[in-house]
């Protein structure tokens, strides 16, 4: 079950510079969060298994870390792989997102857990849509700013702004916590994730974006940030708080 959203007092004061083409532009951070469920078909066995061994004995997942898997490998073993596609590209298309999915990078990834973090500082011209494909594992994608919080089940299916603090927790818990991730628990995550361009009028419609909210300062940077207020800013992996880093 999802808490009542609760006020964000730095939301107006946010600020994504992100690239466009080879110039940076200003934007908003958007608090909207599209989410759903649905319907794709459980994974075969020979896949998850060949997922347990990359991530326990090749890439050693700790609690709290994200990482991609390779795409074409798991398409050998995986031959609902199109059907789940096709759902999330049925249920954007039914956001207002049109057919936006055709031509958006898309990766594989695994989580074991996720700390708080925002991603805007290397994919702020995006939006992600998240597909997740494991069972229910007793986790939650949580979102600290608004207070929404998403049960992770099959199917679960996200879009929301990269500059949006979010983590995956346990449902039990308030925060992330290491202990909440042991060895022996089964509490890894497979997802899709897709990034759509923020500028995409579609895209920006359905999150609420104001374009070139700080023109001036986009002049004097060289890379992708988040600000607060008049100061670059990045996120508690703790609690998921903005922090002012002047």
């Amino acid at each position: 079950m999802s808490c009542p959203p609760q006020p964000d007092p730095t939301h107006g004061l946010l600020t994504s510079y992100f690239w466009s083409g080879d110039v940076l532009r200003s934007r908003s951070v958007s608090d909207v969060v599209l989410d759903g469920t649905v319907d794709i078909p459980a994974l075969p066995a020979r896949l998850l298994a060949d997922w347990e061994r990359e991530t326990s004995e090749r890439m050693g997942l700790e609690p709290g870390d994200v990482e991609a898997l390779s795409l074409p490998r798991a398409r050998v073993r995986w031959p609902d792989y199109q059907r789940c596609v096709q759902a999330v590209s049925d249920w954007t298309r039914a956001q207002g997102l049109h057919n936006l999915l055709a031509s958006s990078d898309l990766a594989l990834m695994a989580c074991r857990g996720a700390k708080y973090h925002h991603d805007a500082a290397h994919y702020g011209g995006a939006a992600f849509c998240n597909l997740f494909l494991t069972e229910d594992k007793g986790l939650d994608v949580h979102f600290p700013s608004t207070g929404l919080r998403i049960p992770l089940v099959r199917g679960t299916v996200l879009v929301f702004d990269t500059g949006l603090p979010h983590a995956v927790i346990a449902r039990h818990g308030t925060g992330f916590d290491v202990a909440d991730f042991a060895p022996e628990q089964d509490c890894t995550q497979m997802f899709l994730t897709w990034e759509l361009p923020i500028e995409n009028a579609h895209v920006a419609q359905a999150l609420g974006i104001t374009f070139d909210t700080d023109p001036a300062a986009s002049l004097q940077l060289d890379e992708e940030q988040v600000w607060l207020g008049s100061a670059r800013a990045n996120v508690c992996h703790d609690t998921g708080r903005w922090l002012r880093t002047d």
